[in-house]
């Protein structure tokens, strides 16, 4: 499937793009190719071929699940203008 510049001004104008008859002739040939891949792309034999949820297939460098940071919950509520039940309180913002 291929573009010309009419089908792509009309486009433009749909789009309320402004365009001109160089930009509109690039455009139909960008979008034209752009068309062509997707052509050969639906026309490549996939029977068969497992699905991969990444295109390299390559392991995922995985840490472990495991806790590094200490609580320090304590300390920083030392330092709160206000705190009660461990929690912060905040003034009101919205009446």
């Amino acid at each position: 499937m291929s573009l010309n510049s009419d089908q792509v001004h009309r486009i433009a104008d749909l789009a309320r793009l402004a365009m001109d008859d160089r930009e509109a002739e690039g455009f139909a040939a960008g979008l034209s190719d752009i068309f062509d891949f997707v052509e050969a792309l639906n026309a490549a034999e996939i029977e068969g071929i497992e699905p991969m949820a990444h295109p390299l297939d390559a392991e995922q460098r995985l840490r472990p699940d495991a806790v590094t940071e200490s609580d320090q919950r304590d300390v920083f509520q030392a330092i709160a203008p206000a705190v009660e039940g461990g929690l912060y309180l905040v003034p009101r913002v919205i009446e």
